[in-house]
């Protein structure tokens, strides 16, 4: 079930603007990453969350998507995602925004695994100005954005390859807007028993 989970679980750039999300869903979300381990379980994250459209378009306006693509503007018009959850690190609790660093990526990939359970999708984001996101949504100052999570319902096609010697992990998008993500190999990615001895 995990494995089918993770391969649902895509970088989704597209979506069904007509499927709102919904607070409730994305409170769901937020449920599921407070209960991750954090370290030295200081629980430092707190969550902002948007389904209401003006908020939603605004934090879009404030995103960048798919740098490796610069010839393409994504999300399409239309295709835009239905709610964002903003994860903003209280600087009273945990001062640090080093220290937990690893934290953000597990209770973002979690959110990201709820999502795909119910047949959603997301796609983490980390370009953005974060002084932007603090000012225009008028944060208080303790609270720093480290990483905006967009969610909805997917509305484009996005295949695992497998990558060959020699091939490029840049993603990439076919002339039917399919996006291919290459994948390295499990024999690739797992120690030889030479390598695992220091070889």
């Amino acid at each position: 079930m995990i494995h089918d989970l993770v391969k649902k679980n895509r970088s989704y750039r597209g979506y069904n603007e007509n499927r709102r999300m919904t607070r409730e869903e994305l409170t769901e979300f937020a449920d599921c990453a407070r209960l991750c381990p954090s370290s030295v379980n200081g629980q430092p994250f707190k969550y902002y969350l948007a389904w209401e459209k003006p908020e939603v378009d605004l934090i879009q306006s404030m995103t960048k998507w798919a740098r490796a693509l610069p010839q393409l503007t994504l999300p399409h018009p239309g295709m835009c995602p239905t709610g964002f959850i903003i994860i903003c690190q209280d600087t009273r609790i945990g001062e640090n925004l080093n220290r937990y660093q690893k934290d953000v990526g597990i209770v973002a990939q979690t959110m990201l695994l709820a999502a795909a359970e119910k047949g959603l999708g997301g796609c983490m984001i980390g370009n953005f100005s974060a002084g932007e996101v603090k000012q225009k949504l008028n944060l208080p100052e303790y609270l720093a954005p480290l990483l905006i999570v967009a969610f909805g319902e997917p509305a484009e096609k996005v295949v695992l390859t497998e990558l060959r010697d020699g091939e490029s992990t840049a993603y990439y998008r076919d002339e039917n807007d399919v996006h291919y993500v290459p994948k390295r190999r499990l024999q690739d990615v797992i120690l030889t028993a030479k390598e695992q001895d220091g070889k």
